[in-house]
């Protein structure tokens, strides 16, 4: 299927070895239904680590490159390694996108690459976004992780979806205000969100707006929460 210019979005996904970005991105293809299942970086069979070398370390050790249709639109995704050893292939996937997807592994946090990575995506102007991954993991407390994530980048930081039903799934904070989350309230995330998007740029929470009398309600499977997000 041939896509327009305007229906073709591209994002990378970076962040510290070990946040789970490969697995967030076989989780995104699967959804999509581009693959028949998810695979697993345990057993070799992920889509974007497909080296021999990769499947025996069992992380990634370049950029790679995958593509999923969503809604109409056409995804580019690159999945790019962690460890600060390989910068040299990570780096150069901001020359290629739109969107940083910087992803945070709920469970440790906040750490080193986290901020550079953000600090490197806004001097070249992308877009950028904070995946909290991991969410239904052992010793997860996701409202001290916002916290922390808001003291640390901005409290511009705000969450586009709140772990709910002890973060076994997520509730929408933008277009689904009604819903019940662990902790904080989505209605009040919701009106921060739209105050943010009014200050901003008015015509687009129009277009939103329209948008969102057709949009479904929010994801509510563990796979979901995982590839969620969070922030």
């Amino acid at each position: 299927m041939a896509h327009s210019i305007k229906r073709i979005r591209t994002l990378a996904l970076v962040g510290q070895s070990g946040a789970g970005k490969t697995t967030l991105a076989e989780a995104l293809l699967a959804k999509a239904g581009t693959i028949p299942a998810a695979g697993s970086v345990e057993r070799g069979t992920t889509v974007c680590d497909y080296t021999p070398l990769e499947k025996q370390l069992q992380h990634s050790l370049k950029l790679a490159v995958a593509s999923f249709d969503a809604q109409e639109t056409r995804i580019h995704l690159l999945d790019t390694p962690g460890y600060p050893d390989f910068l040299g292939h990570a780096l150069p996937a901001f020359a290629a996108v739109e969107t940083a997807a910087i992803v945070i592994n709920a469970q440790n946090g906040i750490e080193m690459m986290t901020g550079r990575f953000l600090q490197w995506a806004a001097k070249r102007g992308l877009d950028r976004l904070i995946v909290v991954n991991k969410i239904d993991a052992d010793n997860v407390d996701c409202e001290d992780l916002l916290d922390r994530i808001q003291q640390a980048f901005g409290k511009e930081c705000l969450p586009l979806n709140l772990p709910s039903a002890n973060r076994s799934k997520v509730s929408d904070c933008f277009f689904a205000p009604s819903g019940e989350a662990d902790f904080s309230s989505v209605e009040e995330a919701h009106r921060k969100l739209v105050d943010q998007v009014v200050e901003v740029d008015e015509k687009l929470m129009g277009s939103i707006s329209r948008k969102a009398k057709s949009r479904p309600t929010s994801c509510t499977s563990r796979s979901s929460a995982r590839c969620a997000r969070g922030i």
